[in-house]
């Protein structure tokens, strides 16, 4: 329950989609300050947390699952690229939606790259190549979670 100070809901309790555009809203404030990196690692953040998303949604349409067990999937599957391989297009095999996500795997692999080069091997990002990884990512999230909220837009800057 929010106390009467406060506007916003703390963050567990929030949506997927909530904590996609939170984390949006964080990478918009790290991006202005010039911390590339950790805007790279924030819009990787948000793709995933898109991901987990559209697993859930893909469970959802098959029936009643029990919650815990999905979150168990979701470590399991361990990170983006986990969770689009092992989970989500095998999930999707025969559906609409399956060559969209295959063509949005490749994309998932880049925002993967991007991500690992800076929290793995500690390179920094320059303006440059963050905003392009952001766009990308940006493109990525939009995309995966338009295919189960039509028109869904992700709220703030665009670099």
């Amino acid at each position: 329950m929010l106390s009467p100070m406060s506007k916003r809901k703390p963050y567990p309790e929030r949506t997927d989609i909530e904590k996609v555009q939170s984390q949006w809203k964080k990478l918009s404030g790290l991006h202005s300050r010039e911390e590339w990196s950790g805007a790279v690692v924030r819009a990787a953040t948000a793709a995933e947390i898109a991901t987990n998303f559209a697993i859930r949604k893909e469970f959802e349409s098959r029936g009643q699952l029990d919650a815990t067990f999905v979150d168990s999937l979701l470590l399991w599957a361990n990170g983006l690229e986990g969770k689009v391989n092992r989970l989500l297009l095998p999930l999707c095999v025969g559906s609409k939606k399956h060559k969209t996500i295959k063509k949005l795997k490749k994309t998932a692999q880049k925002v993967n790259k991007e991500r690992n080069a800076i929290v793995h091997k500690g390179e920094f990002k320059g303006k440059d190549e963050a905003s392009a990884a952001i766009r990308l990512t940006r493109q990525f999230v939009e995309d995966l979670v338009g295919l189960y909220e039509p028109g869904f837009k992700l709220k703030g800057k665009t670099f």
